[in-house]
C-alpha cells in the first residue's frame, strides 16, 4: 500500500464515522427536544442499527491493517496525521474488544433509559428507573474491562472522560478541596445572608428567551452556527465547528437558572466553534476531555458570568428585559445575589462555593456502584444521607434527589468529577490570563472578545490534537488545585466575611 492511498483511506474512514455520529446525535437531539413522548421504541431500533454499523465500520480488520500501516510509517506523517492514527488505534483496540451484539444492545438500552428517566423524574418514581439503571451499571462494569482490564473498573471509566485520572488522584484532589473549603462554607453559613428574593419574582418566559438571545450575543455566539433550544436538562451538542446546538430550561420564578445555563452551555459551544478547520471530520475534532470542556463552560459561567464587572456591564440590559422585576434593584445587589451561598438540593442550581460537594456525592456513589459495594436499590438512601451529611439539607423526594441528573441514563459513569476538575482548571486559567492581558477592563464594558481569543489560542483551536495534560499545561502551567481554593476563599471572604 502506498502512503498517499493509506492517507486517503484514513480520511474516508473518518468522514464515514462523522456521518454515523451525526445521524446518532441528530436522533438524540430530536428525542429530547421535539419528539413526541412515546416514540423511544422506533428510534431505539434506528439508533441500534446505526451504532452497530458504526462499530462494524470501525472494527473491520481492514481498519486495523490501515492503522498498523500508518503507525509503521509514523515518521512520514504530519503531527496531525500521527495523532489521528494514535487516537483511532485506541478506539479500534477498544471497540474490537466489545462484542458487536453487546454494543448494539447497550446503545438501545441508553435510548430506552433516557425515555424511562424522563418519566421517572417527572413522576418521582425511582423504582421505575431502577431496573434499567441496574442494567446500565452492569454494562459499565463489563465495558470497563474491555476499556482497560489492567485498571480497576471505575478507574477505567474515569479514564474515558479525563485521560490520566484515577480514584487515587481524585481522592487527593477532593481531599484538598474539602480541607480548604469546608471551614469557609461553615464560616459563611454563620454570616448574615445575602438577599436574593428579587431573583424569584415572576419573570415571563418570553422575556427570558429574549434575554437568552442577548446573552448569546455577549458571548459572541453566531446564531448562524449556534442555536438554542429547550430541554429538561440543558446540554450542548456539537456536529462540527459550524454547527453547535445548546439548550436551556426556563423557570418563571428563577431568572438566573436559565441565565447561567445559557452562559455555561455557551462556554461549551465556544470551545467547539473555536476548533481549527483542518481538524474537522477527523478524530481530533471535539474537545480533548470532559474536564477541559467543563473548564470552559464553568469559566464563562462563574469566573466571568458571576464577576462584578460582568454583572455591572449587563445589568442595564437586564433591567430593560425585566423592568418591573428589577426597577428597585442595583447592579451591586444583583452581583451579590447571583453569588449567594446556600446549600441546596439541585447540582445545576448550586452556588459556586458549594458546587464541588454535589460532585463529591456523585463521585462517592459511583465509586461504590462500579466497585460493587453499593446496590442500585440503595442509591436513594445513600444519596439522602450524604446530602444531609455534607450539605446539611434533607432530600424531600427522589425527583430532587438521585433522579435529578440525566448522566446515568446515558451511561455516563465517571463523568461527574470532570465538573469539579473543570472548575479548578478554570481558576488557574484565569490567573494566567490576568498575567497576559487586561481581563476586567473589557469585561466591564461587556466585551469578551479578548477572553475568547486567549482561550482559543491556548485551548480551543487544538481540539483533541494534544493530550489533555498538554492542553492543561498550555493554559494552566503546572496544575495546582489551591489556586482554585484561594480564588473561592478570596471571593467569598469579601462577599460574606468583610461586610
Amino acid at each position: 500500500m502506498e502512503l498517499n492511498e493509506a492517507l486517503q483511506q484514513l480520511e474516508t474512514l473518518q468522514k464515514k464515522m462523522y456521518a454515523y455520529n451525526t445521524a446518532l446525535s441528530s436522533l438524540y437531539l430530536d428525542s429530547v427536544t421535539t419528539a413526541p413522548g412515546d416514540t423511544a421504541e422506533g428510534r431505539g431500533v434506528a439508533m441500534g442499527i446505526l451504532a452497530g454499523e458504526s462499530q462494524k465500520l470501525m472494527t473491520d480488520p481492514s481498519v486495523g491493517n490501515l492503522l498498523e500501516f500508518l503507525s509503521a510509517h509514523s515518521q512520514e506523517l504530519t503531527f496531525s496525521q500521527k495523532r489521528q492514527t494514535e487516537e483511532l488505534k485506541r478506539d479500534y483496540d477498544q471497540l474490537t474488544r466489545i462484542p458487536a451484539d453487546e454494543y448494539m444492545e447497550y446503545t438501545m438500552l441508553t435510548n430506552e433509559a433516557s425515555d424511562v428517566w424522563h418519566k421517572a423524574k417527572e413522576t418521582d418514581d425511582f423504582e421505575l428507573f431502577r431496573p434499567v439503571l441496574e442494567k446500565l451499571v452492569e454494562f459499565n462494569k463489563k465495558f470497563a474491562g474491555y476499556y482497560d482490564s489492567t485498571k480497576k473498573p471505575y478507574d477505567a471509566l474515569l479514564n474515558e472522560y479525563e485521560r490520566g485520572t484515577d480514584m487515587e488522584y481524585l481522592d487527593r484532589f477532593f481531599g484538598t478541596v474539602r480541607e480548604k473549603l469546608v471551614p469557609l462554607i461553615h464560616a459563611v453559613g454563620q454570616a448574615p445572608q445575602i438577599d436574593d428574593s428579587f431573583l424569584h419574582r415572576h419573570y415571563p418566559i418570553e422575556a427570558q428567551k429574549k434575554f437568552s438571545d442577548y446573552l448569546m450575543e455577549v458571548l459572541g455566539l453566531d446564531r448562524n452556527h449556534c442555536t438554542i433550544g429547550e430541554t429538561e436538562h440543558p446540554f450542548t451538542l456539537e456536529f462540527n465547528n459550524q454547527d453547535v446546538r445548546i439548550t436551556t430550561n426556563y423557570m418563571e420564578n428563577n431568572v438566573t437558572s436559565s441565565m447561567y445555563s445559557v452562559i455555561h452551555e455557551g462556554g461549551h459551544a465556544k470551545y467547539e466553534l473555536g476548533i481549527r478547520d483542518d481538524l474537522q471530520y477527523t478524530r481530533l475534532a471535539g474537545g480533548v476531555s470532559m474536564g477541559v470542556h467543563e473548564s470552559q463552560s464553568r469559566f464563562y459561567e462563574n469566573l466571568i458570568g458571576r464577576s462584578r464587572p460582568f454583572i455591572e456591564a449587563i445589568f442595564p440590559k437586564m433591567q430593560e428585559f425585566f423592568p418591573e422585576q428589577l426597577s428597585d434593584v442595583t447592579a451591586e445587589q444583583m452581583y451579590r445575589a447571583v453569588n449567594r451561598v446556600e446549600p441546596s438540593l439541585i447540582r445545576t442550581e448550586a452556588d459556586e462555593l458549594t458546587y464541588c460537594l454535589h460532585v463529591m456525592i456523585r463521585y462517592e456513589i459511583e465509586k461504590q456502584l462500579i466497585g460493587g459495594t453499593l446496590a442500585v436499590k440503595d442509591i436513594p438512601a445513600v444519596w439522602n444521607r450524604l446530602y444531609e451529611e455534607y450539605l446539611g439539607v434533607k432530600v424531600p423526594n427522589d425527583r430532587e434527589g438521585c433522579l435529578q441528573d440525566s448522566h446515568w441514563s446515558g451511561g455516563s459513569f465517571g463523568y461527574f468529577p470532570s465538573y469539579a476538575l473543570g472548575s479548578a482548571y478554570g481558576a488557574q486559567m484565569l490567573r494566567n490570563m490576568e498575567q497576559d492581558m487586561d481581563v476586567w477592563g473589557p469585561v466591564s464594558r461587556g466585551d469578551l472578545t479578548g477572553i475568547s481569543a486567549w482561550l482559543k489560542e491556548k485551548i480551543h483551536q487544538y481540539g483533541s490534537l494534544l493530550e489533555p495534560a498538554d492542553v492543561i499545561k498550555n493554559a494552566c502551567g503546572e496544575f495546582d488545585p489551591t489556586v482554585y481554593t484561594d480564588y473561592l476563599t478570596d471571593k467569598y471572604t469579601e462577599l460574606y466575611l468583610k461586610r
